[in-house]
C-alpha cells in the first residue's frame, strides 16, 4: 500500500506534534494520532497503529470486553491492511491476530477465533513463499492448538511438523513434546516414540555436559516408559525406569551435579499429559485442553474448563472414599492432583506446600486398594516425580524404588556416582 489519502494537513500537523512532544502521549491519543497517519503513511503507521490499538484494548480491558474486542477488530483490520510485500507483515499480523483470537475465546466466540488461526498460518505460509520468514510453520502455532482442542489431532501433528526443517521439535522441549503428544493421540504410537525419544537422547547429552539438570532427564524418561508401556514394549519401559532410578540415585547421594535447576514446568506438563486417557474425548462441541502445550499456550475457554473441575472433583473424591468405591476414588483423585499441580505451577514455583499433602492422599489411598500393585507404583511414581520437582531427591527415589519393585523390576544397581 503506498497511495495516501487526503487528510487535512493541520490534522496531519497535530497528530505529528502530539507523538514528538515531550513526555510519551497515553494510549488513547496515540491510538488518536496513529489513526491519522496511517491514513497519509500507512507503510510507517499502520504496524504502529495495529500495535498500539491492542496495549490499549487491554488497557480499557476493565470497561467491559466489548471495548476490548472493538479495539482488536480494529487492529486487525490495520494489520491486514499493510502491504503483501511488507517484509514485517506476518510479524505484526500475527501478534495481532493473536491477541484477536484470545479475546475472540475469551468472550466465547470459538469459530471466529477458529477462523483468525487459520488467517495467522495463512500469513505465515505467505510470508515463507515471499521469503520473508525462514520457518514453514511461520504462524501456524494457534491453529494446532486449536484443532488439539477440538480432537483433531492428526492434523494439529503435521503442523507442528511442518517446520522441522528449518527448526526440528527435537532440539526444543515445548515444541517436541506437544508434536509427541500429538502424534500419539492420533494413534501414530511409534512416531511419537520416534519423536520423543530424540528429546530423551538430546536431553541426555545435556546433562552430561552439564548444561541442564539431570532431574530433566529423569521425568523425560519416566513419560516415555508410560509410552512405551503403552504399546506393548515393556522391556524397554522397564529399562527406562532403571536409568530413571539410577539418575535418582545419583541425585540423592550427591544432587545435582551441575548448577542449573530442573523447570517446574517440565515436570508438571508431563504429569499433566501424563493423565490424558482418563479425560474425555475432545471435540469443537466441547473442547478439551491440549495437554503437551505448555499451559501458556492453551485456550482460556479450555483453561478454565479444566482448572473449573477441582472443586467437582474434591467432592468427588470424597463421595466415592466414603462410598468405599476406592478403585475409583484414586481415578479422581488422580485427575484431582493433575489440575491442581498445573494450577499451582502457574501461581508459584514454590509447589511443596500446596501439593505435597494430595500427593501423600493419593499414596495413602492407592495402599488401601486390595490386590492393584499397579495403582500404587503409578501413585508412588506420581509423588516420586513431585518430589524430584521440589528438590527433595532422597524420598524421591524411595518412591520411585518401591514403584519399580511393585512392578517386579528389581534395583538392578544402588547408587551410584556416573550415568
Amino acid at each position: 500500500m503506498n497511495h495516501s489519502e487526503n487528510v487535512d494537513q493541520d490534522v496531519v500537523l497535530q497528530a505529528r506534534t502530539m507523538l514528538l512532544g515531550s513526555g510519551r502521549p497515553s494510549l488513547a491519543r496515540e491510538v488518536q494520532a496513529y489513526r491519522v497517519l496511517a491514513r497519509v503513511s500507512p507503510a510507517s503507521y499502520l504496524p504502529k497503529l495495529a500495535r498500539a490499538l491492542v496495549s490499549y484494548g487491554y488497557e480499557v480491558g476493565p470497561a467491559g470486553m466489548e471495548p476490548r474486542l472493538a479495539l482488536h477488530a480494529e487492529a486487525a483490520d490495520a494489520a491486514r491492511r499493510i502491504d503483501a510485500d511488507e517484509p514485517n507483515r506476518a510479524d505484526v499480523l500475527c501478534g495481532v491476530l493473536d491477541s484477536y483470537r484470545r479475546t475472540l475465546l475469551t468472550v466465547g466466540r470459538r469459530a471466529e477465533a477458529f477462523a483468525a488461526s487459520e488467517e495467522m498460518a495463512g500469513a505465515g505460509r505467505l510470508a515463507f513463499a515471499r521469503g520473508h520468514v525462514r520457518n514453514p510453520g511461520y504462524g501456524a502455532g494457534p491453529l494446532a492448538t486449536m484443532l488439539a482442542e477440538e480432537g483433531r489431532h492428526g492434523e494439529a501433528a503435521d503442523i507442528r511438523g511442518r517446520g522441522i526443517a528449518s527448526s526440528p521439535p527435537e532440539t526444543d522441549f515445548s515444541t517436541a513434546v506437544e508434536r509427541a503428544a500429538e502424534l500419539d493421540a492420533a494413534g501414530r504410537h511409534e512416531e511419537a516414540l520416534e519423536v520423543f525419544t530424540e528429546l530423551v537422547d538430546l536431553t541426555r547429552g545435556a546433562t552430561e555436559a552439564q548444561a541442564t539438570a539431570m532431574v530433566n532427564l529423569v521425568w523425560e524418561l519416566v513419560h516415555r516408559s508410560g509410552m512405551f508401556e503403552a504399546v506393548g514394549r515393556r522391556e524397554e519401559a522397564g529399562a527406562d525406569r532403571q536409568e530413571a532410578l539410577r539418575i535418582l540415585a545419583r541425585l540423592a547421594e550427591s544432587g545435582e551435579p551441575s548448577r542449573r535447576s530442573g523447570a517446574v514446568a517440565t515436570w508438571s506438563t508431563l504429569f499433566a499429559l501424563s493423565g490424558r486417557a482418563a479425560e474425555p474425548a475432545a471435540s469443537r462441541e466441547a473442547p478439551m485442553p491440549p495437554l503437551g502445550a505448555d499451559f501458556i499456550d492453551w485456550s482460556p475457554d479450555t483453561r478454565e474448563s479444566y482448572l473449573g473441575a477441582i472443586p467437582v472433583l474434591e467432592a468427588r473424591v470424597a463421595e466415592l472414599t466414603g462410598s468405599g468405591l476406592l478403585s475409583e476414588a484414586v481415578e479422581a483423585h488422580r485427575r484431582l492432583v493433575r489440575r491442581s499441580a498445573v494450577l499451582h505451577q502457574q501461581r508459584s514455583y514454590r509447589i511443596e506446600e500446596p501439593l505435597r499433602p494430595l500427593f501423600d492422599e493419593g499414596v495413602a489411598l492407592a495402599r488401601r486398594v486390595p490386590g492393584a500393585p499397579e495403582t500404587l507404583a503409578r501413585a508412588l511414581t506420581d509423588r516420586a516425580m513431585f518430589l524430584a520437582a521440589a528438590d527433595r531427591h532422597g524420598e524421591a527415589h524411595a518412591d520411585f524404588a518401591e514403584a519399580v519393585a511393585l512392578r517386579g523390576e528389581a534395583t538392578r544397581t544402588p547408587i551410584v556416582t556416573r550415568t
